[in-house]
């Protein structure tokens, strides 16, 4: 049996995490700067894939939330996982509710001169449906078809995240946190499996996975890169930043984040019967 401190300590990872974001993005000059520079670059994604983009975002809410929703009761129905189940809907729904309070009641975004939109768009709400509704999944699946489920379901949460940017609806930043708190009541969810769940005598930790540190790590790169080189622009007060470096640097930030947490989820769970 997992031991619940694993969860404990990886939500407090998730919320460290989270406020070193805030802090940065959207409590400084410097980091409003950069994630506005990769928002303002992302016209290059708009004339390469605003179409289908802006069609994914559309529907992304209602779609993601039906296919989330009903692949959850089948597979709790087939497995008889009732427990699962309840806690699965607990867990998105949380994620969901966490970040629209957060976004409008508690986080606030200071005016500090960066051109752009003035409100607070931390996290993002489009993010979270498409990444609490795989996390629903995730957690009634079997221990065997974890890896899968998590494989395809960032694979969709990192296409929205993107396309999300691409489209200038949210800025970097806001898609990586809104990841972070679908990760962290994805632990509690993992607390209360571990807690409440049934344990299978003598199960050993699964290693196998489809997700592989070799995803994220050369996105991971590009991402580190592209920021050095944006903040080194932003912080010299440079007239001619490239903002296509920038978004460039914010969708490989997107995806290495989703497959990173992805594989930590698959690595934590795969001790969870």
């Amino acid at each position: 049996m997992i031991r619940p401190l694993v969860f404990l300590l990886a939500a407090s990872a998730s919320v460290a995490v989270f406020i070193v974001l805030y802090l940065f993005f959207v409590r400084t000059h410097d980091g409003q700067l950069v994630d506005q520079l990769a928002y303002d670059g992302a016209e290059f994604g708009r004339r390469s894939v605003a179409p289908f983009a802006q069609q994914l975002l559309d529907a992304l809410p209602t779609v993601s939330g039906v296919i989330g929703v009903v692949l959850t009761i089948v597979v709790a129905l087939v497995r008889r996982n009732w427990l699962g189940l309840l806690i699965a809907f607990g867990a998105a729904g949380a994620a969901a509710a966490t970040t629209q309070l957060l976004k409008y009641v508690i986080l606030s975004r200071p005016d500090f001169g960066v051109e752009g939109y003035a409100g607070n768009s931390f996290p993002s709400g489009h993010t979270t449906v498409a990444a609490a509704s795989a996390l629903a999944v995730f957690l009634v699946s079997s221990p065997r078809s974890r890896p899968t489920v998590a494989a395809w379901g960032t694979a969709f949460t990192v296409l929205a995240g993107v396309s999300t940017l691409a489209n200038q609806w949210h800025r970097p930043s806001d898609v990586v946190a809104a990841l972070l708190v679908v990760a962290f009541w994805g632990c509690a969810g993992g607390l209360a499996l571990s807690l409440f769940g049934r344990q299978a005598a003598g199960a050993a930790p699964r290693r196998t996975g489809v997700v592989r540190w070799w995803i994220a790590v050369p996105f991971l790169l590009v991402s580190l890169v592209a920021f050095l080189i944006t903040f080194q622009s932003a912080s010299t007060a440079n007239d001619s930043p490239n903002t296509v470096i920038a978004y460039v640097g914010g969708a490989t930030a997107i995806i290495a984040s989703g497959f990173t947490l992805a594989l930590l989820a698959t690595r934590t769970f795969s001790r969870l019967p």
